[in-house]
Parts: structure tokens; C-alpha cells; sequence
């Protein structure tokens, strides 16, 4: 049966409807907010998936270009694999609702979003992540939502939910948060220094509407929702846990705490190797193969219960830090002697190489998607190949989290880039993890700080990274111990990953991972008083200290560039037939030229003479000839009555009567074709030529000679 409910989000009408359409699947709604349209379809499988740990979600957000009247640029006329964006909003819907489902299920998950249609004002991705909170709801799998999400901007010093395209363009915030009634489940921002009690009233008064979004829900869920199904539990054998905690805890105990990640790795090894043969001996071959499973599952969560129980009551961390401290930091700026800018951070095991290109304004990534957006001129990219954690496996190209990574850098570093006008390049960003033991997002966002400063590149202000762990008890949520700088056992076991980019005046970015059922006020004002002392100390005791400003010169091997305007009108003329013009310019000085339809012009050489000739062709081509000024030329072509002159792109007419105050029979007897000269404009008729003299800068010549 079709039905549709109505609730207001923003001032605008929210409207999810279900019975129409996708009746196979588990759960199904359509989320209407003015003209955006998504379509939210939820499956599971009916049998668990066998011989994995982990519960296997997966969610596709699916950009439809035909949503914006658009037809897809590639051959295929079809849209491809997903684009950064789509993947980024795949994850942000994960995060919030992964949390929520059993910890025990082990049955395929499927939430797939697709982009029907798109009112630039109303966020197709709010739409798609209340939507996939709603399908789950009412559907028949066992989800213990229901969660929901805003947008907020700051515009004008006013916090703003669900900001129009016009709010957005003026907004020092851009933040997407998600909940449930009681907690925050999910932060991603993206912000221009803004401070941590702004922020976090931001995130409060998004709440407010979160609240009422998850009520709305709540009653479809009331009216239309299906009884959840039963499924398998994959949780932990008991009396197996109980055995390995009997005979093994004290040493695990301990094992967990070696400092190098290496050996603690070594030590889980070893341990499972003796509780294995611990149960061969007891029970024999055919228990232990039949129990393997559990007994691998419980080694896990016993190192889990090691590791929390350590720093939760004894205030310890595996590797002897206090909860606040960082782990070892240092840096190094300008390794690579041909790349335009690098440096490498490293904290702790945990190190990543930062390398900057800098290109053409043309060089910029164009994007196809369904907002407005249709390039950005800085870029950072994050790969985490297998060798960073030690491992042999192929590369199969950036996944999904090296996507978010670089993204989430990408953020942190947009605020204080600076503007085309400032420094007209496209800048490219590439961080290469070379050892990873927690926080690498966070590394690349120091990393690239410090490549961005050596490459010259005039930043605004320096930016660093920083995150924060936390432990809570799970009898008392409301006791818990927060972890400064998490190392990677931290953030396996514990239960938040809340990492925050930004300068010393203020938050630029934000990604918070949880998997708990969600984080109070208390918890998120805690994180960010953390993550500011933490970045401070970064800023001015490691990073500063290396290079304490942009270097005052980019790279030698890097593109110089200069710039002028030129009027809109004479733009055709530089360019020319064809661009014939300006091919002849690139071919004569070895440059590259982009011309802006404004009329802007970058010449690119790494020969700066080069690119001052180019420049002068360019500048001669565009200026307006008038009448008295003085132009140097030269000679193209001789005819019986005078001679034609190029005044760089446009020509003029040096009659023979003007070429000098002494009688001249023949053209050839003064002038011949090549021959650079200097004329004065007489006048420009009422046709355009131009009429040029020679004769009239001898009186000029003589009164300087007299003058001297």
C-alpha cells in the first residue's frame, strides 16, 4: 500500500514515501525535499556470510547525471565507476548506521542511494542518508536505528541548517552531521578556522533538528515497519573465551604492551600459536579444527578486553604513553632534488612523504557531477599501499579509504591555499604512506603542509593534524578515558576515531569514526580541546621549527609564471584563426599559454626570458594602437608606395612620403623585409587601418639631442 509522509526540515517540506516502488526489496523509500529526489533501497542476504569476523555492509551511492539534465562525457554515454564525491557520501552514510546493527550479524548488507533528481539548494546526500536510516527501519533486518542528518553552515555569524547554494558560497562551515534521539553518531566538516565552541554549537544545533528527523522515522517505523528477522549470531563461544581468559590473559596481558608494532604483531602470533596447540594437546586435532574459528574469535576479543582493561582502569597505554602524550614526531623538508616541493612527517611507526607538482591553471581536475562544481585547481591524493603495514599484497589502485583520506587532507589544506590571483597554478598534492601504525590522514595533512612550504607555495597559515581515541566502560557510558594521538591497537579496539586538521586560530577540518552507539556533548567538546593543544604543540615544536615559512622562491624545476589582463575583446586576437596566433607565440618561445574568458593570461616556461617574450607578444597583440603613441615593428612586406609594419598582431601603413625628410626614390633603398624599426602612429582612419611615420620621430630625436 503507497503512503507518504510529510514532516518540515529547514523550511522546507521533507516527504518519504514507500509501497510504490522496489516492493522485492527488504525496504524501500523514496526521500522528497523540494525537487532533490533519492531513491534508498535496503537487501540482506538470507543466510550469514560464512568465514569472516567482520559484518559486511556495503553502500553505494549512485550519481545519476540524467538527475541534472546532464549526459555523461565518456564514450560509453553512461556513467562509469563513481566519482570522488559519490564515494565520499557512500561513506558518510556508512559510518552512522554500522554501529547500530548487531555485533553478532554476519548476513550481506546492501544500501544503495540513487540520485533521481537534483534542486541544487536541497542536498541530495541529506536525502540519501535519511533515507537509508528510513529503508532500514522499516525494513525486516535487525537495525537498532533510527538515525538521522543535516547539513550546517555558519554564514554571516549565524548557524545555518541546510544551507541554500547562495548560503554555501558564503559559509565558513561546512559541516555534515548524524545522530540518533540521544547521541552524535557521525561528523564530517569541512571549515574556514573555525573555533571549537562554534563548532560544537554547530553540531548541538544540528542535533536539535536530527532529533526530530529520527521521531518522524520513528512513527513510520510504528505504522509500516516489519518485524525484524532472526538470524544466525556469530558471537563469541563462551566456555572457549573462558578457558584462553583462565590460561592465557596474564601473558596476553603483557604482549599487548611492546611498544614496536612489529613485535607486539610477532607476540599475537606466537600466542595464538601455543593457544592452538594449548587445545590440540587438551582436546585433540579434530576439536581444535572444528573450534578454530571461535578459538581465533576469542583471542580477538580477549586482546580487545587486554588492551581496554589496561587503559581504562590503569590509565595505560600498550606502548607506555600517558593518555596525552604524543608519540615521538619529526619531520623533513625538501628530500626529492626534481620535484617541486617535499617533505616527510612521522609520528611514531606511522610515516608518510608528501610531494607537490605545481601545473597549469589547465591542468586543474574537472568533475562531472551532480552539484555545480566543475573543477577544483588543488588536489591531494593518498595511496597506503601493502608495504606500509608490512604486508605482500598487489596494488589494485585507491580504494575507497585512500579516497577518503586524501579528501579529508584535501579539506583540511583548502582554507589556506592560496587564491588564483595570488599564485595562478594548479597544485598537485600526492601523500605516500610509508609506514602506517594509526593516524596516517592525519600525518599527510602535516606532510603536505610542510611539501606545500617547500615548494614555495605562499599558504596562508600552516595547518596539522591530530586524533583522538576513546575507551568507555561498557556497563557506564558515561566512564571513559580519551587517548591523545591513537596508535593503530587504539583505534582497532577502541571506540572512536576523531581526527581534526587545522592552524593555530581554528578547525579546518573534521572525520569522526565511531563504533559505539554515539558520542555526547561532553565527549565531542573533550576531542576538540585535545586535538587543539596536540596541534599547537605539532605546529610550533616540530613543523615550524623545520621550516618556519614558505620558501621565498617555488622550485627551479617548476613552471614560472606571469600574468596580465587583457580587454574580453581582445582575446580572438591573441588566439587568432584557428588559433593561429597563439600556436605561432608557443612555437616561437617554447611556452604554455591559458587564457581565462575574462580575458586573464598565465604564460608558463621554466625559461623566464621565454615566457617575457611570449608575454610581450601577447601584450603587443592586445593593446589598443592610438593615434600619436610610438610602437617598435617590423617590415613584412614592401610595395612600390611604402612598406607594411606588424605592431605585434595588427599592421599598419608606412607610406613612402613618411619614411623620412630626405627624399626616398625607392622603399628598398631604406627598408627591406625583416628590418625592426620604430614608428610613430599618425592617425587611424575611419576604417581602422592604421597610417604609421618614421619621418615624424626625427624632430623628436633631435629635440632629445638638443636637450642633452
Amino acid at each position: 500500500m503507497f503512503k507518504t509522509y510529510e514532516t518540515e526540515l529547514a523550511g522546507r517540506k521533507l516527504i518519504i514515501e514507500n509501497g510504490k516502488i522496489a516492493e522485492l526489496a527488504n525496504g524501500s523509500v523514496m526521500v522528497r525535499y523540494g525537487e532533490t529526489v533519492v531513491m534508498v533501497n535496503v537487501t540482506a542476504a538470507k543466510e550469514p556470510k560464512e568465514g569472516i569476523d567482520f559484518f559486511p555492509l556495503s553502500v553505494d551511492y549512485e550519481e545519476k547525471l540524467y538527475a541534472v539534465g546532464k549526459i555523461p562525457g565518456s564514450f560509453t554515454k553512461r556513467e562509469g565507476k563513481p566519482a570522488d564525491k559519490a564515494i565520499l557520501t557512500s561513506r558518510a552514510i556508512d559510518r552512522p548506521i554500522r554501529p547500530l546493527f548487531p555485533k553478532d550479524f554476519r548476513n550481506d548488507v546492501c544500501v544503495v542511494a540513487t540520485v533521481l533528481s537534483v534542486e541544487q539548494d536541497n542536498s541530495p546526500e541529506v536525502c540519501a542518508m535519511i533515507g537509508a536510516s528510513a529503508a532500514l527501519a522499516i525494513s525486516d533486518i535487525p537495525f537498532g536505528g533510527p538515525t538521522a542528518a543535516v547539513n550546517v553552515g555558519y554564514v554571516d555569524g549565524e548557524i545555518v541548517i541546510n544551507p541554500t547554494v547562495e548560503q554555501r558560497e558564503n559559509s565558513k562551515l561546512r559541516l555534515t552531521v548524524a545522530g540518533t534521539l540521544e547521541k552524535i553518531t557521525m561528523i564530517e566538516a569541512g571549515a574556514d578556522e573555525i573555533s571549537n565552541e562554534i563548532m560544537l554549537q554547530a553540531i548541538k544545533k544540528g542535533h536539535e533538528e536530527i532529533k526530530k528527523l529520527c521521531d518522524f522515522i520513528s512513527k513510520i517505523q510504528s505504522e509500516i515497519g516489519k518485524t525484524k528477522f532472526e538470524y544466525k549470531s556469530f558471537a563469541t563461544d563462551k566456555d572457549i573465551l573462558e578457558e584462553i581468559k583462565t590460561n592465557f590473559k596474564a601473558r596476553l596481558y603483557q604482549d599487548v604492551q611492546a611498544v614496536d608494532k612489529t613485535v607486539r604483531d610477532e607476540n599475537i602470533v606466537k600466542i595464538t600459536e601455543d593457544i592452538t596447540n594449548y587445545f590440540i594437546e587438551k582436546y585433540g586435532e579434530e576439536f581444535a579444527e572444528e573450534k578454530k574459528t571461535d578459538i581465533a574469535d576469542s583471542i580477538h576479543d580477549l586482546e580487545k578486553e587486554c588492551v581496554r582493561e589496561m587503559i581504562l582502569e590503569e590509565h595505560k597505554r600498550p606502548d607506555g604513553r600517558s593518555l596525552e602524550d604524543l608519540r615521538p614526531l619529526s619531520c623533513e623538508v625538501g628530500l626529492l632534488p626534481r620535484v617541486h616541493g617535499s617533505a616527510i612527517f612521522t609520528r611514531g611507526q606511522t610515516q608518510v612523504m608528501s610531494i607537490v607538482t605545481l601545473g597549469m591553471k589547465s591542468e586543474e581536475q574537472l568533475l562531472d557531477g551532480l552539484d555545480e562544481e566543475d573543477g577544483k585547481r588543488y588536489m591531494h591524493q593518498y595511496n597506503f599501499p601493502s608495504y606500509s603495514v608490512g604486508e605482500a599484497r598487489p596494488s589494485r589502485g585507491p580504494g575507497r579509504r585512500e579516497v577518503g583520506h586524501g579528501a579529508l587532507a584535501e579539506k583540511a589544506l583548502v582554507p589556506v591555499i592560496p587564491s588564483e590571483e595570488e599564485f595562478p597554478y594548479a597544485i598537485r598534492v600526492v601523500s605516500e604512506v610509508l609506514s602506517s601504525n594509526g593516524s596516517t590522514s592525519q600525518a599527510s595533512i602535516c606532510g603536505s603542509t610542510l611539501a606545500l612550504m617547500d615548494a614555495g607555495v605562499p599558504i596562508k597559515k600552516p595547518v596539522a593534524g591530530i586524533s583522538t581515541g576513546l575507551v568507555t566502560d561498557k556497563n557506564d557510558p558515561n566512564r571513559y578515558v580519551m587517548l591523545t594521538d591513537i596508535q593503530g591497537i587504539e583505534d582497532f579496539f577502541g571506540d572512536m576515531d576523531f581526527k581534526v586538521g587545522g592552524t593555530k586560530d581554528g578547525i579546518t577540518a573534521i572525520q569522526v569514526d565511531i563504533k559505539i552507539d554515539g558520542l555526547t556533548y561532553d565527549i565531542i567538546e573533550q576531542a576538540f580541546e585535545r586535538t587543539e593543544k596536540a596541534r599547537h604543540y605539532i605546529l610550533d615544536e616540530i613543523m615550524l621549527k623545520q621550516i618556519p615559512e614558505p620558501r621565498a622562491e617555488i622550485s627551479r624545476y617548476a613552471p614560472k609564471i606571469l600574468t596580465t589582463k587583457i580587454s574580453v575583446d581582445k582575446i580572438k586576437d591573441v588566439i587568432g584563426t584557428g588559433g593561429k596566433v597563439i600556436n605561432k607565440i608557443i612555437a616561437e618561445t617554447n611556452v604554455k599559454i591559458d587564457i581565462e574568458e575574462d580575458g586573464s593570461v598565465c604564460v608558463y616556461s621554466n625559461d623566464t626570458k621565454n615566457a617575457e617574450a611570449a608575454m610581450k607578444m601577447i601584450e603587443d597583440i592586445a593593446r589598443e594602437i592610438e593615434p600619436g603613441e610610438i610602437y617598435d615593428g617590423v617590415v613584412t612586406k614592401i610595395m612600390p608606395f611604402g612598406a607594411f609594419v606588424d605592431l605585434g598582431g595588427k599592421e599598419g601603413l608606412l607610406h613612402i612620403s613618411k619614411i623620412s625628410s630626405k627624399r626616398v626614390d625607392k622603399v628598398e633603398d631604406v627598408l627591406s623585409i625583416g628590418d625592426e624599426i620604430r614608428v610613430k602612429v599618425s592617425d587611424i582612419d575611419s576604417q581602422g587601418r592604421i597610417n604609421l611615420s618614421m619621418k615624424d620621430l626625427e624632430s623628436i630625436a633631435q629635440e632629445e639631442i638638443v636637450q642633452e
